[in-house]
Parts: structure tokens; C-alpha cells; sequence
């Protein structure tokens, strides 16, 4: 029959195996404290870009009604024998000038909306971040210093 047990020569202690490679305890809790701080941080920031687009959106809606509205009156204006030929195209020219102007500045404020919530989106991350790194360096300085 063979033999089912080692005799004490042949078993390995697991302490002694394990002790040179000094694992450090991990502190569970604070993992997990750590991890739904990080998802706090990211739903933070999600809800500041969707606000962001959001806001974007209903500013270029409503920028579209305003542009529809004044290409209303524009055509109106054209459309009616209203002075001479010269006054109409001139009047017109200067239509064009202002639409143009006010759709450079049109996008320009849209462009700064969505960079505004991008930034302040970014800036939770970041500073999640470095309040991250900051535990781990503290969790580090605490668990070697106690050795």
C-alpha cells in the first residue's frame, strides 16, 4: 500500500516559503473606498459633459430659430419692391455681412460651451486622479513604515 502522509522532513512550511517575499496585507476597505470614490468621480464628470452637450444643444436650437426667423424677414425684405435695385442689393449685402458675422460668433459660443464642460469634466478626473495616487502613496508611507 503507498504511503498517504509526508513525515515532517518532507512537508513544506508555508510561512517559511512566504516570509522572504514580505506580501504586503491589503486593506480591503480601503480599496473598495478608493474604487467607489473613482466612480463617483466619473459620474460626476459624465454628468457635466452630458449638461454640457445639452446646453450646447439647446443653444444652437435656439439659434436655429433665430436664423429662421431672420431669413424670414430677409426674404420678405427682397421679395418686396421696397426702393431701387441698387438700395435692395445693398441692403442685402449687408444681410449677408451680419448673418455671416453672427454664425462666426454663433459657433464661437458654441465651441467655448462645449469646451467649458469638457474642461470642468476633465478637472474632476484629474483631481480624482491625484487624490488617488495621493492614497496609495499614504497606504504606501503607512504599511512600509509599520514593518
Amino acid at each position: 500500500m503507498a504511503k498517504t502522509h509526508a513525515t515532517k522532513s518532507e512537508s513544506v512550511d508555508a510561512g517559511k516559503v512566504a516570509s522572504p517575499f514580505h506580501v504586503p496585507r491589503i486593506d480591503f476597505e480601503a480599496v473598495i473606498a478608493s474604487q467607489r470614490k473613482n466612480i463617483e468621480a466619473l459620474m460626476e464628470a459624465n454628468k457635466i459633459a452630458v449638461e454640457g452637450i445639452q446646453a450646447a444643444m439647446s443653444r444652437q436650437f435656439e439659434i436655429g430659430r433665430q436664423t429662421a426667423d431672420e431669413i424670414s424677414t430677409i426674404v420678405r425684405d427682397f421679395v418686396r419692391p421696397n426702393g431701387s435695385v441698387e438700395d435692395r442689393v445693398a441692403k442685402q449685402a449687408e444681410y449677408s455681412k451680419q448673418a455671416i458675422e453672427k454664425g462666426v460668433s454663433n459657433a464661437r459660443e458654441i465651441g467655448e460651451l462645449v469646451t467649458k464642460a469638457s474642461t470642468e469634466a476633465l478637472n474632476v478626473i484629474s483631481k480624482r486622479l491625484t487624490e488617488s495616487l495621493d492614497e496609495v502613496r499614504d497606504y504606501t508611507k503607512k504599511h512600509v513604515a509599520a514593518r
